[in-house]
């Protein structure tokens, strides 16, 4: 499957489809923040860590923090450790099964989104989610985050989300998976809400179409936009955090953005423009350096065979 061309690094403008899809994912991050805000408890303050510059600013209330999802706070993709639940309640077969284990060895032992597996993602959950109810997926999204999610947070990342909190500024997940999805994660991190990808519903029934395009790249910047605007945020006095060179967009956007676990392009750049880094990966430094082709192709297969072995196992 050829890759989008929006979706590619030679892409130079937001699209109609960008700017939609930016525009649905911030109108239903607000309305998610709303009612997180009815359920939130407060969380213990965390102690900023040893060498950290004075920031966030507390008490500002026009700045805002804006965090990736995959490989940023939680380790992997969500959209794969969703489909991996999906396939454990029998949405769909082996063959699906083994392309997310595929694009999740990938994903985790590259350390970079791969457009076509991102598509391929995308359109496969669009498949199988297609017919059935929102409330369903949103309770079955509950227990997906306890099986798989909730043990691959970063606790660096973590602490920085916290932080802003503590500083009392509102903190917004933004991802390209399923908004859904997201707002559960941001709900049990205790965070404000969350900007993900809208799938279109009609009667509470998913159709298999989305809202806009997926929020990745250049509609990570609309979005975040969108959100600003609504929200009447300073993007200069706010703060944006990513692993990805695709999100380049969204950093820009902001005063203060910071390379959290970073692929080489993105970390190339924040050293290049002075941007902060910070990396809380054990273990990946041959990922970092570079792996040869046959010995970087046989770990993902062996990874992906090792993934559905696990799976068969526990049926």
């Amino acid at each position: 499957m050829a890759a989008l061309g929006w979706l590619t690094p030679r892409r130079r403008s937001a699209t109609a489809r960008s700017v939609l899809a930016g525009e649905a994912a911030a109108e239903a991050a607000r309305k998610s923040a709303q009612e997180n805000a009815q359920e939130q408890e407060a969380s213990p303050a965390s102690a900023q860590a040893p060498g950290e510059p004075e920031f966030p600013v507390a008490g500002d209330e026009r700045a805002a923090a804006f965090f990736d999802l995959d490989n940023t706070v939680m380790q992997g993709a969500a959209i794969f450790h969703f489909g991996r639940g999906l396939y454990k309640r029998h949405f769909f077969g082996k063959r699906e099964l083994a392309r997310f284990a595929w694009q999740q060895a990938w994903f985790r032992l590259a350390g970079i989104e791969d457009p076509e597996h991102m598509q391929d993602a995308r359109d496969s959950v669009l498949s199988i989610v297609k017919g059935h109810r929102v409330s369903e997926l949103m309770t079955i999204g509950e227990e997906i985050y306890d099986e798989y999610m909730a043990e691959r947070i970063w606790p660096g990342t973590r602490a920085l989300a916290q932080a802003h909190l503590d500083a009392g500024q509102k903190v917004w997940l933004v991802t390209a998976a399923p908004v859904e999805t997201a707002t559960i994660i941001a709900r049990r991190l205790g965070l404000t809400g969350a900007l993900g990808t809208v799938a279109e519903s009609v009667g509470g029934v998913y159709t298999g179409k989305l809202v806009g395009e997926l929020l990745h790249g250049p509609a990570k910047a609309e979005a975040v936009r969108a959100l600003a605007a609504a929200e009447g945020l300073d993007l200069a006095r706010c703060a944006a955090y990513s692993d990805s060179a695709n999100d380049i967009p969204m950093l820009s956007l902001v005063g203060h953005p910071y390379a959290i676990n970073p692929d080489g392009r993105l970390r190339k750049h924040a050293r290049e423009h002075g941007w902060r880094l910070r990396d809380y990966r054990t273990g990946r430094k041959a990922a970092k350096i570079g792996i040869p082709a046959a010995a970087g192709l046989g770990a993902l297969a062996g990874g992906a065979a090792a993934g559905i072995a696990l799976h068969r196992r526990r049926r």
